[in-house]
């Protein structure tokens, strides 16, 4: 099982400076890949709540974001063989032409690190101020997809759709990867797990709780069979928020808060729902990052997590 970490670009104590050094003490303590994510604004008067905290809130940390493609760039000059992931982009808030064409750029940029997740956002908030169609979301989300691909594995490309076109074009550079770089899904209701199982590489739960996991997983394994695909090759990447706790918090622990032996038995316990990789969130609920705080967690959970796929440096 493969381990990641989410970069330190939101909060207060976000800045060049704590990424480069976040990012290389990562790929020093072997980890696997670098995440971030994507917000647009943080709505003083939300009108949606926040699916992966307990009440609803948002994480403070979401008021002061850097901006995905651009922080993962930044990242990819300072780094050498750590793959680079998106922790999701939000389809709807993006052309899937433009969207390619970045994407292409920074893999070839950062040598073929790349990785992808798409998800639908859940924030009316941002959705209407991205100008975000409030109809065809579900159709809308297969067919980008597919543009993703096609300018992506074509050449020259051509595409006509119901929401996207592209004239017969010649769209370089392609990805340096192969067919194209993973895509991955956030999903959580059945028509968008249904999604993950036809046409993504693998499922990315975010605040799901680990028993919940293996049963929404076995459903996007059985929409991959019924579409014809090898459902044993999908992988599993779970977002997990460890809290490094001195004490147990006792009776109604959530997962990945505790002590480092509690949260060492949720990592056993991903191990065994096939989690093909763990993106730890460091930091990612707090509004005011300590950067020395994150490094500390970034090794304490990377010792917990056992032998690296990649060599651990002094």
């Amino acid at each position: 099982m493969k381990i990641g970490a989410m970069l330190p670009h939101l909060g207060t104590g976000m800045g060049p400076a704590a990424l480069v050094e976040a990012a290389r003490r990562a790929e020093e303590l072997g980890y696997d890949s670098l995440w971030v994510t994507e917000r647009l604004l943080y709505p003083t008067n939300p009108r949606s709540p926040y699916p992966a905290t307990p009440d609803g809130s948002l994480p403070k940390g979401f008021a002061r974001v850097l901006t995905p493609i651009e922080t993962l760039t930044y990242v990819a000059a300072h780094t050498t063989r750590i793959a680079l992931g998106t922790g999701v982009l939000l389809m709807p808030l993006h052309n899937p032409v433009m969207l390619a064409r970045q994407l292409a750029t920074l893999d070839v940029l950062s040598g073929g690190r790349l990785r992808v997740g798409l998800g639908q956002g859940w924030s009316a908030d941002e959705l209407e101020a991205g100008g975000a169609p409030s109809k065809g979301r579900a159709a809308r989300a297969d067919e980008f997809v597919r543009v993703l691909e096609a300018v992506w594995t074509t050449d020259p490309v051509e595409f006509s759709g119901r929401f996207f076109s592209v004239p017969r074009s010649i769209l370089q550079p392609k990805p340096v990867q192969s067919p194209r770089p993973p895509i991955y899904m956030a999903a959580y209701v059945p028509g968008a797990l249904e999604r993950v199982g036809r046409v993504a590489d693998g499922w990315m739960p975010s605040g799901v709780p680990l028993a919940a996991i293996g049963p929404m997983m076995g459903q996007v394994r059985e929409a991959a069979r019924a579409a014809g695909r090898d459902a044993s090759a999908l992988e599993l990447v779970i977002f997990a928020g460890p809290s490094i706790l001195e004490q147990s918090p006792g009776e109604g622990r959530r997962d990945f808060v505790g002590t480092l032996d509690e949260i060492r038995r949720d990592v056993a316990t991903a191990r065994d729902l096939s989690a093909t990789e763990i993106i730890f969130q460091v930091g990612y609920s707090t509004g005011d990052l300590q950067l020395d705080e994150y490094m500390r967690g970034l090794e304490q959970l990377r010792h917990l997590c056992g032998p690296s796929t990649r060599p651990i440096a002094a």
